[in-house]
């Protein structure tokens, strides 16, 4: 990466791809759709609440005047839905050159489940991706430069895979949970990454991080007025340690579309412990580097969702 500070300036035409972002009627994954689109992309916007979606959507057409834009009802925490939108999406014969896992729950305060039986932090942020991206694979086999970028968090370095308490079924605690599907999601893109390059694939998927980004995501945990620690320390810090949504997409924009970003690589802020700031390459902890639980976590996520990768075999 150039020593240049990357902004959405930067983003070269995305004219002709089409560009699918889970959770984008808010925070990083509407900056994400707004600049995409202001780049020349067709872009869909998953949402669960078609009510909140057409907000954001008529928000982004006044940003963006002329854009390609649609909403698309997808919800995470549901294999069904995800199902049912990959069905569509496919018999409509329609192509994907870029998907952006971003749609997820934060450290919810007490343990609930999907309509899946899953652990909702681990269902969503982890679980849900996981059969959206297999089940819209085949749609990336026409593109030329597919890529799959799934947001991650600085909150995996607080987190560990324990295949015998996934579900958070001994014990649950809000924001283990949380760390925990976000170290999933670093496994997973780099998992990804390795078997498509086993495959002699196109596709390039690359991890990414917000900092610590003043977004929605909050507002689906313990949200104003908790009493976590956690929740009350980052309220006090906020205006110091904290950016707001449309510098937090700028590692997502990155990994979606500079040339010069490698699949595997981890992109997040450059500013001081990664809390803000302008893409650059990062490094992971080690557990997230782990193949053999990555290996291991795909293989369980297969046979918890159904999905499996026909093409990355």
């Amino acid at each position: 990466m150039s020593a240049t500070k990357w902004t959405a300036e930067q983003i070269p035409s995305q004219t002709g791809k089409t560009a699918l972002i889970t959770g984008a009627n808010s925070g990083i994954g509407y900056q994400a759709a707004v600049e995409l689109a202001r780049h020349g992309a067709h872009v869909l916007l998953g949402v669960r609440s078609l009510e909140k979606g057409q907000a954001a959507l008529d928000r982004l057409h006044r940003e963006v005047p002329g854009a390609q834009a649609e909403l698309a009802l997808l919800d995470m925490a549901s294999l069904a839905s995800i199902r049912d939108f990959s069905q569509k999406f496919t018999a409509a014969g329609r192509g994907l050159d870029l998907l952006i896992n971003n749609a997820g729950v934060m450290a919810l305060p007490t343990r609930e489940l999907t309509a899946d039986g899953f652990e909702r932090q681990f269902g969503t942020n982890h679980l849900g991706h996981f059969a959206l991206t297999g089940l819209l694979l085949p749609r990336f086999v026409a593109s030329p430069a597919p890529r799959v970028v799934t947001v991650a968090s600085l909150a995996h370095r607080n987190g560990k895979i324990e295949f015998d308490n996934l579900q958070s079924e001994r014990s649950y605690v809000p924001w283990d949970a949380y760390n925990n599907s976000k170290l999933a999601n670093i496994l997973f893109a780099r998992e990804l990454d390795r078997r498509a390059k086993a495959a002699g694939s196109r596709l390039i998927s690359l991890p990414v991080h917000p900092g610590i980004s003043r977004t929605a995501i909050v507002s689906n945990g313990p949200g104003a007025g908790s009493k976590d620690f956690k929740v009350m320390l980052l309220g006090l810090l906020a205006p110091i340690i904290t950016q707001d949504d449309k510098m937090g997409a700028l590692p997502t924009l990155y990994a979606a579309t500079a040339p010069e970003a490698k699949g595997g690589e981890y992109i997040g802020p450059d500013g001081f412990k990664e809390f803000k700031g302008y893409p650059k390459v990062v490094q992971p902890l080690p557990r997230a580097l782990d193949e053999a639980v990555a290996k291991k976590l795909w293989s369980v996520s297969e046979e918890l969702t159904g999905v499996k990768y026909p093409f990355l075999a």
